[in-house]
């Protein structure tokens, strides 16, 4: 009868954590002249004036809840009172290399936050698999939404940018909350990046996938959405940016996946541009293509 008591009360303290999957434990305002992006985009306590938008502009620290694990997170949130669609932002790298921070959102998305969008993005778990289990951190964010006052947790959208976009084609394979999503230069077959990147592989996904080198073919099958293009939302849609003179994603990856998503009739679009990873010389086209894309599908 004790065994039997024990079990229940286990089944029901494991239930009860994982419904609370993307509760918001702690939200802290930052103040963005005390960030380290603040010296480069203002001169004696004064936003340069492309970067005046953020001052309509609140961000916010959070730890939310993921499968009983504590994740950090930021949120942008325009100061104008009002309900805005939500679109959730994955970032790349891997483990500390190129974490989300205030700097990161500032240059990729607080255009288009400006625009009336609450943006959302995960750090992920300090275990990182990637493409692994914390993918879950990304998908429990739309329950964070349903937390903050300004967010239409009906009206999501997903950017990911280099690994990030990993995240969002998995996203895309694994939730039907995702309205349309935006990938930047995201790895589409990860047996053709560790073969153009061998260091990927041994330095990277060797490293943060369990039991990887037991398991070497299907893990990569898992994190590689051109296996399983047929899989995607079918009522979500996809835009995809490539740089033709990226040195980390092959671009000839997002040419594969375009072909599948024809295959299948998926509802998408890939525009090329002559830059690199990081759109360095692409910039403001990159944020006019992004606020664009999410007017169009997500606000219409």
């Amino acid at each position: 009868m004790n065994k039997v008591l024990t079990s229940i009360i286990f089944i029901l303290f494991i239930s009860i954590g994982f419904s609370q999957n993307g509760k918001i434990l702690s939200k802290k305002l930052v103040d963005i002249s005390k960030t380290p992006i603040w010296n480069r985009i203002s001169q004696d306590g004064q936003l340069y004036s492309n970067f005046k938008h953020l001052n309509k502009l609140d961000f916010y620290f959070i730890t939310y809840q993921s499968d009983n694990l504590k994740v950090r997170g930021i949120v942008i949130e325009p100061k104008e009172n009002g309900k805005y669609p939500v679109v959730i932002f994955n970032r790349g790298g891997n483990r500390d290399f190129a974490q989300l921070t205030v700097g990161t959102l500032i240059m990729y998305a607080s255009k288009l936050a400006e625009q009336g969008y609450v943006i959302i993005g995960s750090n992920y778990r300090e275990k990182d698999e990637f493409g692994g289990a914390e993918i879950n951190d990304v998908l429990n964010l739309t329950e964070t939404v349903k937390e903050i006052d300004k967010a239409d947790p009906n009206c999501i959208g997903m950017f990911g940018w280099s690994r990030g976009g990993m995240m969002t084609y998995l996203a895309l394979q694994k939730s039907d909350k995702i309205e349309t999503a935006i990938v930047g230069n995201g790895p589409t077959d990860l047996f053709g990046l560790i073969f153009d990147r061998p260091e990927m592989e041994s330095k990277v996904i060797a490293e943060c996938v369990p039991n990887y080198l037991d398991n070497k073919e299907s893990e990569l099958k898992k994190r590689s959405v051109v296996y399983w293009a047929n899989e995607l939302d079918k009522s979500s849609s996809l835009l995809i940016l490539c740089g033709t003179n990226d040195k980390r994603v092959n671009p000839k990856q997002a040419d594969i996946i375009a072909k599948k998503l024809t295959e299948i009739n998926y509802d998408f679009e890939l525009k090329n541009y002559q830059t690199d990873h990081y759109f360095t010389e692409y910039k403001s086209e990159l944020n006019k293509l992004v606020i664009d894309w999410f007017d169009k599908r997500l606000k219409t």
